[in-house]
This record gives C-alpha cells, sequence and structure tokens, in this order.
C-alpha cells in the first residue's frame, strides 16, 4: 500500500498547487535578483531566484522526494534572451510519516544564466517576468503559493558592484560542484549500488544520495554508505513501483555542511563495500582507537611525560584506596578532556576548510615554544636544580600532588603524545574524520580512555599496586634518571623549532628556556617568591610567543606541482600582456582524474624540460574547496566543473582548450 499513499500524496500535491491560492499572504517570500543590472549584450548574467520560508515552512527541491512538489516556473523573456534552467543548492532531508521530502528550510536561492541577445544597444530595456507555483509545508498541512515576479534590466557595460558579487558568490558556495569523473551504479534484485569515485583521504559526513532520476530509488530506504579505497558506495533499494531501468542515474550526493557533488552514474560493476559507516564501523573504530592509546603509553615519544607520573605511582603503595582512585579518575579526566578538544578543535578546523591532521597544533611553532619551555621546567626540576610541590614533577600543574597534579599530568601527557602514531591509531582517526560528529569525538574520548588505562588500572586493582616499590631513598635517584629522556624531548623540541623558524626561534627558544631554569631557581629557594617565579613562566611564555611571528619567516608552503602559481584573473592578464606563454589547470583534491593527470603527464621531468626551457609560466586553480573567483573563471568559459585545461601561446588571444585525458606527448608539444 506504500506506493498508493505516495501516489495519492503526489496528486493532492499537484492538484493543490495548480489551484488558486486561498491566502494572499505567502509563507515563502520569493524575489529575482539579478547579479548585474545592467548586463552586456551578447553575454551572460547570473539571475537568482530567492526563496525565503517562514521559521517552520518549507519548500522542495527539484526532485521533491515522496511527496511534495519542485517550484514551477514560467518566464516571459524579451526577444532574443535566453534562460537555463535553475541549479539547485544541496537539499535537506525530512521524513514525515515514513515519507522522504527533499526539502530546503532556510533561505536559498535557485540559479539560472541568462543570455542577452548580441544587437541590442545599451540602454535597451530588459523586462524579465517570472510566474512560479510552489507547495509550502509545515510537518503538518500544505498550501499552495503563486507568486508573479518582475525584474527590469538595463543594457550597459556588465559591471557588477563588489556587494553584488560577494552576495552571489555566497549562493555558488552552496549549489553541488560538478563530480568530474565517472560514477557506476548496479542492480541486484530489490538493490541498488552506487559506487562514487572520492578520494579516501577527503571527509564525508552522513554522505546521501538524491536522486534526480524519477522512478529510480526509494527515497525513505536507508542508505548504508562505505569505503572501498577511492570509491564511495552507496547501497539503498530501488524503487517499489514504477521502477525502470535507467541508462544513466543522475543525483547529488551530500557530503555534510551543505556541500555536495553532482552525480552522473552509468551502469557498471559496483564492488560491495566492506564496514560501513553505522554501527559497526564505530564498534571497529572506537575499539582500535582504545587499544592504539593503550599501545601509545610505550612510545618513545610519550614516554618522557608519562615518566612524571611515575614518581607519583612509586607513592601508590603508600596512599590509602580511595585516593587511589580519585587520582586514577582525576588523571583519565584530564587526558579525555585533551583528547576531546583537540579532536573537537580538529573538526572544527576541517569543516571551516582548513586540511589539518591530527597533531594540527603542533604545526604552529608557538605551540612548540611552549612546549620546550614547559619540558625545560620539568627537566631542570627532575634534576634537583628547584623544587615545586611534592614530588618535584617540574611544571605547576603537573607538579602538584593529589587530584590536581594528576589532572593537569594527564593534560600534558595526551597533549605532547597528539604527534605520535602506533598501531591501530591511524585507521581509528581516519575513521573519526568520516563518522557523524558525535561518532569522531567517540573515538577521540576512545583514544584518550585508551592512554589512561594502565593508571586507572593502578588506581582500581589493589594487586598492581602491592607490585609497586616502596617510596625510599631510591626514589631520588629513579627521578635523576627521568630526566634523561625529558632533556630528550626538549632537544627536540629545540630541533622542531629551528626547522620551523630557523635561527631566530632556535635563539628564542634557549634563551627562554634558560629564563624559565632561572625563575624555578628563585622561586624554588625562596619559598614566598613561587608565585612570582610562576607568573613569570607565564609571562615569559605569552611573550616569546607574541614576539614570535615579527622575528622569523615562517618555512614556505607545500610547492605545488611543476611549482606552479596558484590562479588569479589578475596575475593571468598580467602574463598574457607580457605574451608570456601560460599552461592553466583547475584541479581538486577530490577529482581523480585531476589527479591522475597530475602524475601521470603535468608532473614529468620531460614535461618541466619542456616547459622551462619555452618560458612558460604554469598556474593551476584549487577548486577543492569552491572557491568562487574559480567558479566565475569556470562558467565564463562554458565549463561547470574540472578538470580543465588550457594553453595561452604566444600571439594567441584566446586559450586551447587541452583533452581532460592527458599525456606527456600532449604537454611537450605545445612548446614544440
Amino acid at each position: 500500500m506504500d506506493w498508493l499513499r505516495c501516489g495519492l500524496m503526489t496528486l493532492v500535491a499537484t492538484l493543490c498547487a495548480l489551484s488558486t491560492p486561498v491566502s494572499a499572504q505567502n509563507h515563502i517570500k520569493a524575489a529575482l535578483v539579478a547579479e548585474s543590472s545592467e548586463p552586456a549584450p551578447g553575454k551572460a548574467v547570473t539571475i537568482a531566484i530567492l526563496m525565503q520560508p517562514e521559521q517552520g515552512w518549507h519548500g522542495y527541491w527539484q526532485n521533491p522526494g515522496d511527496a511534495g512538489l519542485s517550484a514551477q516556473l514560467r518566464w516571459t523573456l524579451p526577444n532574443g534572451a535566453a534562460v537555463s534552467a535553475p541549479r539547485y543548492p544541496v537539499p535537506e532531508r525530512l521524513v514525515i510519516a515514513d515519507l522522504m521530502n527533499h526539502v530546503y528550510n532556510t533561505e536559498h536561492a535557485l540559479l539560472a544564466t541568462l543570455t542577452i541577445p548580441p544587437h541590442l544597444a545599451k540602454g535597451t530595456r530588459l523586462p524579465l517576468r517570472l510566474s512560479i507555483d510552489r507547495l509550502a509545508c509545515t510537518d503538518k498541512i500544505c498550501v499552495p503559493e503563486h507568486d508573479d515576479l518582475a525584474l527590469d534590466l538595463t543594457v550597459g557595460d556588465g559591471a557588477i558592484a563588489a556587494a553584488d558579487r560577494a552576495r552571489f558568490d555566497a549562493w555558488r558556495m552552496k549549489l553541488p560542484r560538478p563530480l568530474g569523473s565517472v560514477a557506476h551504479f548496479q542492480i541486484e534484485g530489490p538493490a541498488i549500488r552506487i559506487g562514487i569515485p572520492y578520494p579516501a583521504n577527503r571527509p564525508a559526513t552522513d554522505p546521501w544520495f538524491f536522486s534526480t532520476s524519477e522512478n529510480a530509488l526509494n527515497y525513505a530506504a536507508p542508505q548504508k554508505v562505505s569505503r572501498v579505497g577511492d570509491m564511495l558506495v552507496i547501497e539503498t533499494s530501488k524503487a517499489s513501483y514504477g521502477f525502470a531501468s535507467p541508462k544513466t542515474l543522475e543525483g547529488v550526493v551530500a557530503l555534510g555542511k551543505g556541500e555536495g557533488l553532482t552525480v552522473s552514474a552509468v551502469p557498471g560493476t559496483v564492488e560491495k563495500g566492506g564496514s560501513d559507516t553505522g554501527l559497526l564501523a564505530l564498534v571497529l573504530a572506537l575499539g582500535g582507537a582504545i587499544l592504539g592509546g593503550l599501545i601509545l603509553n610505550v612510545m618513545p615519544c610519550v614516554f618522557p611525560v608519562i615518566s612524571l607520573k611515575a614518581i607519583s605511582l612509586a607513592r601508590a603503595g603508600s596512599i590509602d584506596e580511595g585516593e587511589a582512585k580519585r587520582e586514577a579518575l582525576a588523571y583519565a579526566a584530564g587526558v579525555i578532556a585533551t583528547c576531546l578538544a583537540l579532536g573537537g578543535a580538529l573538526l572544527a578546523l576541517r569543516a571551516g576548510g582548513t586540511q589539518v591532521g591530527w597533531a594540527f597544533q603542533l604545526q604552529d611553532p608557538r605551540v612548540i615554544l611552549f612546549l620546550t619551555l614547559l619540558a625545560s621546567a620539568i627537566t631542570l626540576s627532575l634534576m634537583g636544580l628547584f623544587h615545586l610541590r611534592s614530588y618535584g614533577g617540574g611544571d605547576a600543574l603537573a607538579s602538584k600532588g593529589g587530584i590536581t597534579g594528576a589532572f593537569w599530568t594527564g593534560v600534558l601527557a595526551a597533549f605532547v603524545a597528539t604527534p605520535c602514531t602506533g598501531p591501530f591509531m591511524a585507521a581509528a582517526l581516519g575513521a573519526a574524520l568520516v563518522l557523524p560528529v558525535p561518532a569522531a569525538l567517540a573515538i577521540f574520548a576512545g583514544l584518550g580512555l585508551g592512554l589512561a588505562l594502565p593508571f586507572l588500572g593502578l588506581g582500581f586493582v589493589p594487586a598492581l599496586r602491592r607490585m609497586v616499590p616502596k617510596p625510599g631513598a631510591w626514589m631520588a635517584t629513579f627521578q635523576r634518571i627521568l630526566a634523561i629522556p625529558m632533556a630528550l624531548t626538549v632537544a627536540a623540541l629545540l630541533w622542531l623549532l629551528w626547522r620551523q623558524t630557523g635561527q631566530t626561534g632556535l635563539n628564542i627558544g634557549i634563551a627562554g628556556s634558560v629564563l624559565v631554569g632561572l625563575l624555578g631557581w628563585i622561586g624554588g629557594r625562596r619559598r614566598p617568591l613561587g608565585v612570582v617565579a610562576l607568573t613569570g613562566f607565564a609571562a615569559v611564555s605569552a611573550g616569546a610567543a607574541y614576539a614570535m611571528p615579527f622575528l622569523f619567516t615562517l618555512a614556505p608552503a607545500h610547492t605545488a606541482v611543476m611549482g606552479a602559481e596558484p590562479f588569479s584573473e589578475g596575475r593571468l592578464t598580467t602574463l598574457r600582456k607580457a605574451n608570456t606563454p601560460v599552461f592553466l589547470y583547475f584541479t581538486a583534491d577530490w577529482c581523480l582524474t585531476c589527479k591522475v593527470n597530475e602524475k601521470a603527464a603535468i608532473d614529468r621531468a620531460e614535461t618541466k624540460a619542456a616547459f622551462d626551457k619555452a618560458g612558460v609560466t604554469v598556474m593551476v586553480g584549487d577548486w577543492t574547496n569552491g572557491d568562487p573567483e574559480i567558479t566565475r573563471f569556470l562558467e565564463a568559459h562554458g565549463r561547470s566543473g574540472v578538470p580543465l585545461y588550457l594553453w595561452y601561446a604566444k600571439g594567441m588571444a584566446e586559450p586551447v582548450e587541452l583533452p581532460q585525458v592527458l599525456t606527456t606527448g600532449t604537454l611537450t608539444a605545445l612548446v614544440n
């Protein structure tokens, strides 16, 4: 009976949409907006159909799903003018009574391209009229709505105001980007699998395939998503009624955060995925994270900090069971809280478009400087130069006794442990970057739990505590021995500081370490001055970190293929005016065709030699995150996606567009 219910609801929605509205007030406000009010003759201008639903109301995508109706558009244009089909932003899902709806709950814009007749003189009026019929719905009712929109343009020079450019660029960023690679689908009984080329290292949060092909998919059926190498595999159910085996399956795969890719799939073989992004993937990744964190305790990069806790563990045999448990829980809380904070920051940065990975904080030399000063203070304390609080842990927080010291030792251990990669960690953290945020945070918490497990065991298992030697004179010698790995940590941090910032940064690190030692010695010898010394440590750290950006230049970023310059229209114009030959290519991290061409043809010694000999400048436009300037440039060249390869030869006014599959012979022939 599902097919009958779907059919009846769709019929009712259609009849309502085609009827006269019963209310003069629309719940979705509509407007026509042009990027340029004075488009040039023979050129194109982007027109936005702006939709603004009221709170609690929604409109529909081009394929509304099981129920609803997409906007019906009827244009009235000047003679000779033409308008393209609208481009829709990535939709949202809304399930009502087991029916899947493809909707927009907030402001959105449909973008269409208006082509101006070439024979029109400047000053000619261009009246645009648009009649819209649509459904506006809540989760309980739907009402038909109608709008007659008008927009008058004037033929001019095509100038675009900066505010209009920014507004339309923001709308363009919400459009799905073309995949640039061929996808495949395979039908097996009631199931259909869609294989979408998508690099394994690119994040995808809760992917979902929205089909624009009608009578192909069961919209409300669950979609099982898995990774097979550089392939995103989506398995779902074909339509249970009216199914017609398509020659192509068109749609949009949503990747989270409003991002998506347009997909055109053809019949072919699609390998079944392994662990999906659901419960099984979470369980496996969480287990790997806990095991990886446990193994991390014996990794060389973590041991120096873990050794801080070893001194307090020597007291474990002499403290009562309640205190041992409290310290173990405090240490675990510090570790897990830090892993969650770092993991949350990592996910937030990646969601904002910044391509960072685990241990991202250690890419900042100011963080390295702070850790250098902290490790120096710990080393000097372990060597006996000064003592701050009970067992001489070195820094003011981790060296405190009891719960406070245990918590901050956990924070420090987790913070320094992040650059380490042990067994099982890579797969777990890789999974965290493609799982939904709550599941990803659970994995980061699991990593912290694994790192804290040995100390939780000592706190809660009396038999393990009884194995720890009783406190005695040996602890002083043990403390001096532990200063050795901490000193090696200082040396490693100074080396890293030098690699990142050069000699100036290294000098700052050494001078700061000496000053920290002096402040610690003063505070340790004269107990009333301890607070002054700690304040001085904070001041030295903050002052040095603030001054560093003004005293050194960071090492240059990774050079693009063949030392290519980043694309900008201004730079391209300058090179063309200088009659410099230019090879310009546009790529994206998720475009496998682009990456194959880079490895097989562009980034080759013979290509570089030929281009260098001919004085060719190579420019690259990275469209991974949908750069608006690149989007405009692609549209101006009649392209909606990457790859695009252009050759600007000397003396040629227009570029030559190269094929999408390149060889070294194709490129070297350009200059030969």
